[in-house]
């Protein structure tokens, strides 16, 4: 049955419909499970999922139609400039945005020649990765906090050790690296940046 020459329905849309699901269910265990434990940024959450969903739609659409060499480089192009032009994208967000639209691809784009079973083993090899990487390589990032302190003496190359103890005592935080920024001896103060690994990445 057809409607302005289009069908109203055809067989695809099971096929739509089940590898909808199942790109749901990896990106859900990617976005929810593995990323946003390690980052707290719900933002981001939103921005994933909604790109991913949109992506997976566009991507099977697509697929409807008999792509040539310049339409699949276009549809990569697209892919390519997507970016945000009021804050930078940290290196870590930027890869998981590469991550949830390459699995958003595969899941919508395999053909008959790939089967259900290797659409499944590439998702979960991934989630695999992602989750050694993020729970078990412990990959902290650095950060770094500025403070003004007012006991120049520690200052000194041969007071580090003791400068590092001072600090650590008021901060509470494990400290990996001091730099001595703007030295004021009328206020005997001194500008410090303190580098330390955040232990709850």
């Amino acid at each position: 049955m057809e409607f302005l020459e289009i069908p109203l329905f055809d067989d695809d849309f099971f096929k739509m419909m089940f590898r909808f699901i199942i790109n749901m269910i990896f990106l859900t265990t990617i976005i929810r499970f593995i990323y946003y434990p390690s980052s707290k940024r719900k933002d981001y959450v939103f921005t994933y999922y909604l790109i991913s969903i949109i992506v997976f739609f566009l991507c099977f659409t697509l697929k409807k139609y008999e792509l040539d060499i310049g339409m699949a480089l276009g549809l990569f192009a697209i892919f390519g400039i997507i970016r945000y032009r009021t804050d930078a994208i940290d290196i870590k967000e930027m890869t998981y945005l590469f991550v949830v639209i390459g699995v958003s691809v595969i899941n919508s784009l395999a053909n008959k020649k790939m089967s259900y079973a290797e659409i499944i083993a590439a998702n979960t090899l991934i989630i695999t990765v992602l989750y050694t990487i993020e729970r078990y390589w412990a990959l902290k990032q650095e950060e770094s906090k500025s403070v003004v302190y007012e006991n120049i003496e520690n200052i000194k190359p041969e007071n580090y050790h003791i400068l590092k103890s001072d600090l650590e005592n008021r901060t509470g935080l494990q400290i990996n690296k001091i730099t001595i920024g703007k030295v004021d001896f009328l206020k005997d103060t001194a500008e410090i940046t303190i580098f330390y690994f955040n232990n709850n990445i």
